[in-house]
């Protein structure tokens, strides 16, 4: 026996069934990426608001050396007060990169690194290995393992060797 086939009527009752749950579909997963939408603006706020109060927490500290060569500038202090207060400024900026997680690039005397290191010249010297770096020109600094700004180094080169021929004179 063959099944037996749906009339005119309940056609139209499948299809109105059929279109008020595909209407329903529709409406929750409207409602869904409206919330979806909703959960990234909020969470773009949080992740600024984050942000905002990391990079308020750094400038913070930033205030007090500010403070501290605005007075240097303003002293008609002598030279040796002046050079020491600048030290001094140096030292606790440096602190404060430190506890935020920044550190300074190694170079000296080390293989030179590309990651690491930016050469702008190569020294032909003997006196030290090929490849390594002579001296530091502008300090380099990392951020949790990654390059804020390489150093700016010089690297050891072996001379070009030039072979001289020495010819005897023979006068006799």
């Amino acid at each position: 026996m063959s099944p037996k086939k749906p009339t005119k009527k309940e056609l139209e009752k499948m299809l109105e069934i059929s279109e008020d749950k595909a209407g329903k579909y529709l409406k929750e997963l409207q409602y869904a990426k409206a919330d979806l939408q909703n959960i990234q603006k909020q969470n773009l706020k949080r992740l600024q608001d984050v942000r905002d109060r990391a990079n308020g927490s750094i400038l913070q500290q930033l205030i007090p050396i500010l403070d501290e060569l605005q007075i240097l500038g303003s002293n008609d202090a002598e030279m040796d007060k002046l050079v020491e207060g600048v030290q001094m400024v140096e030292r606790k900026l440096m602190k404060i990169l430190e506890l935020e997680g920044v550190q300074p690039i190694e170079a000296e005397g080390l293989r030179f690194d590309p990651f690491k290191h930016e050469a702008i010249m190569e020294v032909e010297t003997l006196e030290v290995e090929e490849g390594l770096v002579t001296e530091e020109i502008r300090r380099g600094y990392t951020y949790k393992d990654r390059v804020l700004r390489a150093s700016v180094v010089k690297v050891a080169r072996a001379p070009d060797v030039v072979e001289i021929k020495i010819e005897d004179d023979q006068d006799e």
